[in-house]
């Protein structure tokens, strides 16, 4: 049997940076379609929403940071517990860090799968994880963790951070600035980058979205894609995401009522949704663990099964394998 690589082992190329305020106190950090870094600078402190991969590529983070402000970088909030948004958090001890936050429904995530999540993201992106050899032993743990919300004053700007409910991750946490009506989202939202959803709660995720939309936020930082400024922007965020997921869980439950094979409902699934989605980045990369959780969550599992390093090349072999 002929087994394809891992869709983003290909992916080789490095991306230009962007580094763009939004408002008084919040900027956003983005990269064609790699994963975004969400910044709050306020007069005493300054937040840094996910980290980077490695502590190597948050230096980048940081040396942009301290380009307009001095302040002592005090907070970093993990949206979620994927290795690709925590695992350089390290990378702001330096610079003052004291608290790691985190919502008690992530902290439960890292805690039953982060071990494995962690050595199954390094090994189906490596371009992701340069410098992979800088990251601490162990897991990034969370220091400061909450239920229902939880606001900082940075000095001169209000952080509040919640749960608008479950989507991408059953942990999702947003951080919001009601004043200056910017919206940190984690990958919760994506613009013109394919939606990661193999630890997702589809059935859920629409709802969130429209609890998001509710907001009215004039500015939103993705969690890929470059950062939506104005309403019209916000909504077409919103709106694709939306469309994305509805759209796959969608063919993959007539799939399952049907009793297909799983790797029936994803080639149907990838004809189906190719036309309109395949430019969108790592379309080929997400689709198979998309659809194969998907097709669990149609079938009746409703809490994600945890993917291992194992488990990714033995999905990746019974759907792309020839």
């Amino acid at each position: 049997m002929t087994v394809k690589a891992f869709a983003s082992q290909a992916d080789l190329e490095e991306k230009q940076v962007s580094f763009e305020r939004l408002s008084e106190h919040a900027w956003a950090y983005t990269a064609e379609g790699d994963p975004n870094t969400g910044i709050v600078i306020g007069r005493d402190a300054a937040m840094v929403i996910d980290t980077q991969a490695t502590p190597v590529m948050a230096a980048d983070v940081i040396r942009r940071i301290r380009e307009v402000s001095a302040v002592p970088i005090k907070y970093v909030l993990l949206s979620h517990y994927h290795a690709v948004r925590v695992l350089g958090a390290s990378a702001f001890k330096a610079e003052g860090l004291e608290q790691v936050i985190a919502s008690e429904a992530t902290l439960a995530l890292i805690k039953e799968r982060g071990e494995q999540d962690k050595a199954s993201e390094i090994g189906r992106f490596p371009r992701l994880f340069r410098n992979v050899e800088s990251v601490p032993p162990g897991l990034t743990w969370p220091t400061l963790t909450f239920s229902g919300r939880l606001t900082l004053d940075l000095g001169g700007v209000k952080v509040e951070m919640f749960s608008p409910g479950r989507g991408h991750t059953a942990g999702d946490t947003v951080a919001w600035l009601p004043e200056e009506k910017v919206l940190f989202s984690g990958d919760l939202v994506e613009f013109d980058a394919t939606p990661y959803c193999g630890d997702a709660h589809f059935e859920d995720w629409p709802a969130t979205l429209a609890a998001i939309a509710k907001l009215n936020a004039a500015a939103l930082v993705p969690g890929r894609g470059p950062a939506l400024k104005g309403a019209e922007q916000v909504a077409a965020g919103l709106d694709g995401t939306r469309a994305f997921v509805s759209e796959l869980y969608a063919a993959v439950q007539s799939g399952v009522k049907a009793g297909e094979e799983l790797k029936a409902v994803y080639q149907r699934t990838m004809a189906a949704l190719r036309p309109k989605y395949g430019h969108w980045v790592i379309f080929d990369h997400c689709m198979p663990f998309d659809v194969t959780r998907a097709y669990d969550e149609a079938g009746g599992t409703s809490h994600p099964r945890i993917w291992t390093a194992e488990r990714d090349v033995e999905m990746w072999k019974a759907l792309e394998g020839a």
